[in-house]
């Protein structure tokens, strides 16, 4: 596979498995609200954390695909 295809497919991994990550760990807001605040805005959003676990599951998931593909051609090609 061209390494700009593998690139662009680990990014599409990437942003899916970013967006199912977005809901977790966030810290709940405790204090009152100023006007204009969302009330489901978590009070620490956590991304630098969101970023690291979405690239580690990424990588598992594109490495987990890859391996799989190059499995079922050689089993074809056998």
């Amino acid at each position: 596979m061209p390494w700009i295809s593998a690139l662009a497919i680990y990014l599409l991994v990437w942003w899916m498995v970013f967006f199912a990550m977005l809901p977790l760990f966030g810290v709940a807001r405790e204090e009152k609200l100023k006007p204009g605040n969302d009330p489901g805005a978590p009070a620490r959003p956590r991304l630098g954390l969101k970023v690291a676990m979405t690239t580690l599951v990424a990588a598992g998931l594109y490495g987990m695909g890859v391996a799989g593909i190059e499995l079922f051609l050689f089993i074809i090609v056998q």
